[in-house]
Order: C-alpha cells, then sequence, then structure tokens
C-alpha cells in the first residue's frame, strides 16, 4: 500500500495515512492549522468549480436552505481554493459557494492552498463520497475515479471508506447500464433497489424496456425481480469489473493545454488531438504554440 500512496497528490498523505479515510478531519486541520491572516475575502465571481467535481446535479432546495442560514448567520467555515491563471478554484467548498451565490454575497471567505491538480482531483472525489447525497450514477463515478487514481483494488477501497465490498461492487456495476436507464437513476426516478437488478442484466433494450415498465406500472424492487425471475432474462454470468486506465497525467496535461489554446484537447494512444473548425482557428493555435508557416 505504501508504494500505491506514492502515487497520490502532494498535500494528501495525512487524508490517505489513516487506516480509514475521513475528509472531515482533513478539511477542519487545513481551517485549524490557518493564521487568521490566511483567511481572505476573495470575489465569488473569480471562482471557477473544480474541474475533477463529480457532481453533476446540486439539491436545489438544499442550497435554497443554506443560503438563507448564510444570509442570516454568514458563511461559517471558509472554502478552501487554488490560485489559478484566471482567478481561483474550487478545492472545497461548492455547496457554500452555490449558496453564497443565491444569497446575493459578492465576496466569500477563503483559505489558499497551493494544491496540484491531482490534490484537487483527490479532494473533490473524496469530499463529495463522504459529505455529499451523492446519487447513485455520480457516486459509482467518483468511486470508479478513486480506485483509478489511488490503484487500490475494490477491497481496498471498501475498507478504506467503511463500505462492504458487495455495496463497492454494485455500485459499480451501475456504470454498465444502458445511458437512458442511468439518467432515470440519476433523477431519482428510479431507485438504487431497481438499478441493481437491472445491472445483473446484460440485454440492453430489454433494460430499457424494464425500466419504462418501471415508471409507467409504478413496479416495486421485488415486483421487477420477479418479472425478472419469471421472464428468466439473460443474465451475467459475474460482475467482473475492471476500471479502463488511462494515464492521469494526461487528463492534467489536456486541462493545460486547454486554458493555453482556448480549445478542447484529446491525448490518448500517444496521439495529441485538437480539433478546430476554421482555418482562422488553426492559425491562432499555431501562433499560440510558436509555429510560424511561410510559403512563397
Amino acid at each position: 500500500m505504501e508504494t500505491k500512496r506514492k502515487a497520490l497528490g502532494k498535500g494528501l498523505e495525512q487524508l490517505f495515512s489513516n487506516e480509514i479515510i475521513n475528509f472531515e478531519n482533513f478539511e477542519s486541520e487545513i481551517v485549524k492549522s490557518a493564521k487568521s491572516s490566511d483567511i481572505v475575502e476573495i470575489p465569488l465571481n473569480e471562482i471557477r468549480s473544480n474541474p475533477y467535481q463529480p457532481r453533476k446535479t446540486f439539491n436545489e432546495e438544499s442550497l435554497k436552505e443554506l443560503a438563507e442560514s448564510i444570509k442570516e448567520y454568514g458563511v461559517v467555515q471558509p472554502i478552501i481554493v487554488k490560485k489559478s491563471i484566471k482567478g481561483y478554484e474550487l478545492i472545497a467548498g461548492e455547496r457554500r459557494t452555490k449558496a453564497s451565490k443565491l444569497a446575493g454575497l459578492e465576496t466569500i471567505p477563503a483559505i489558499i492552498k497551493d494544491f496540484d491538480d491531482q490534490a484537487m482531483m483527490e479532494v473533490a472525489l473524496i469530499e463529495n463520497i463522504q459529505r455529499e447525497d451523492l446519487n447513485p450514477i455520480d457516486e459509482a463515478l467518483a468511486y470508479e475515479n478513486i480506485i483509478k487514481l489511488s490503484n487500490m483494488t475494490q477491497e481496498e477501497f471498501a475498507k478504506k471508506f467503511g463500505k462492504s465490498r458487495s455495496h463497492v461492487t454494485n455500485m459499480l456495476g451501475l456504470l454498465k447500464l444502458p445511458n437512458a436507464t442511468k439518467k432515470l437513476v440519476e433523477e431519482n426516478k428510479i431507485t438504487m433497489g431497481h438499478a441493481r437488478a437491472l445491472s445483473k442484466l446484460s440485454d440492453e433494450m430489454y433494460i430499457d424496456s424494464l425500466s419504462n415498465r418501471i415508471l409507467t406500472e409504478s413496479l416495486s424492487v421485488r415486483d421487477l425481480e420477479h418479472i425478472i425471475s419469471e421472464e428468466k432474462l439473460p443474465k451475467k454470468n459475474k460482475l467482473n469489473y475492471k476500471v479502463e486506465e488511462k494515464n492521469i497525467h494526461y487528463t492534467i496535461y489536456e486541462r493545460i493545454m486547454r486554458e493555453k489554446i482556448g480549445c478542447k484537447v484529446k491525448i490518448k494512444e500517444n496521439k495529441i488531438e485538437i480539433p478546430f473548425e476554421r482555418e482562422k482557428d488553426l492559425e491562432r493555435i499555431l501562433e499560440i504554440l510558436g509555429i510560424e508557416i511561410t510559403g512563397d
């Protein structure tokens, strides 16, 4: 395990050094060790989300409640950010930032830390798993990313986060559902119990069909399991989940290049892809890269 820890971003050794990971302790230690002069007010309009934030949706009602609390009591705990080329990037405190904007604030108390990109990814994933009410698909994606990022086995991950191995396996299995069904899970239109039963099936068209029946016929999980059993639908023999490996540095390089040239960059299979729409775009990219084209 010691070898695997070396792959983690700088600044997270403390978080990963305990038998069970505890994000609350990690963040409180940063706040506790900060001097009063380390906490500064920064403009909300200069803050952008952590690019590695796994959460795609936020509970609007919950944000409104937090905004009302902030109006009355202010922001109790500062957010944590890092300085970027343009303003600041969030390390921790996404909900506080969004709620402060809803509350009509122009600035927010913050602690500025010099975390690298890999550390920011780790913090975003871990914070969401332990502190936020993620929908099952976002949670499964967070599990997948941490396992890939830290090179943990599913068993090591389960132990670190105080989960059962079967829970981790079931969560990762949701990622194999068809996109339409995953969307229903994200929107809480079908439950985790339904999704888990569907994830054991292999026919994607049939899975989507059953998903629609869950909605139109208000099927309970027991009803769904009975249908699957009666109709003897093809099941997967065994869930052999393997996280697709991607060089973590590629993600970082893609982001740096995207910020430099102002367009999407993809790095894969030892190739760099930079798409452009018009010749003017290509000329602009070449100029930024310092490439001169001369002709007759």
